[in-house]
């Protein structure tokens, strides 16, 4: 079974996703054969690199809402990830442009190390509040999952992956996703959100049904023949 998801290291839903979409594999009985690939998404292309306001004045901006408003709703989203078994720190949060971590995570698949260099990316953004636009940290969290930090930041100093971060964006407009996390379930059925567990359970046990039954051999038409030899486009023994 296939799972990919389109998620954005930036997405508090995101996180809380993959971690639902976790635990829900652990009580899978054929979790042995999921494949998970993750897949690049920009919630915002044009957020700078460096950035001047707090997470919570972003929030506010974007939503035309107060400023209080926004702590409250981000107070409200850290306790839902509490509950999921993370630490969201909202105060230290630095927001940024995404693009380079999602590149990262491209070379981090390229390595077979693309499940803990997005874990770690998520983490880095959420509970330990660096900067994912900086080069610098880019490549010591790339280290950490073991990567070669140098490899990686001669890399970052190019386009390289560039384009498959593209391609992931633009097969989810082809899809019609115009929000994460996405999860798509071999190619067939798909999850909007951070979907409650049993939600998850659902979707994994209909596929691995789908997948355990052996396919019924269907006769579109056939040509009766008697004796031996060949007529009517069939041949018998």
């Amino acid at each position: 079974m296939k799972i990919e998801v389109w998620s954005d290291f930036a997405c508090p839903f995101c996180y809380i996703g993959k971690r639902k979409l976790e635990h829900a594999l652990s009580q899978f009985e054929g979790q042995g054969s999921v494949e998970v690939v993750y897949r690049s998404f920009e919630l915002d292309p044009n957020a700078p690199v460096s950035e001047s306001r707090d997470i919570h004045q972003v929030l506010a901006d974007k939503y035309g809402m107060s400023y209080d408003q926004a702590k409250t709703m981000n107070a409200q989203l850290a306790e839902q990830a509490s509950g999921a078994g993370l630490d969201f720190q909202f105060d230290s949060i630095k927001p940024t442009n995404t693009f380079d971590a999602h590149r990262l995570s491209h070379l981090a698949a390229a390595r077979g190390l693309a499940t803990p260099m997005t874990e770690r990316l998520l983490k880095a953004y959420f509970t330990d509040g660096v900067n994912l636009g900086d080069h610098e940290v880019l490549a010591s969290l790339a280290a950490e999952v073991g990567l070669e930090e140098a490899e990686t930041a001669s890399l970052l100093e190019s386009d390289a992956y560039a384009e498959d971060v593209r391609a992931d964006i633009g097969t989810a407009a082809g899809l019609g996703v115009t929000g994460v996390p996405f999860f798509v379930f071999n190619n067939k059925y798909a999850i909007s959100g951070a979907q409650p567990g049993p939600v998850f359970t659902e979707v994994l046990e209909t596929v691995w049904s789908e997948e355990q039954k052996q396919p019924e051999l269907k006769v579109i038409s056939s040509s009766q023949t008697s004796g031996d030899g060949c007529a009517d486009g069939s041949c018998s023994l």
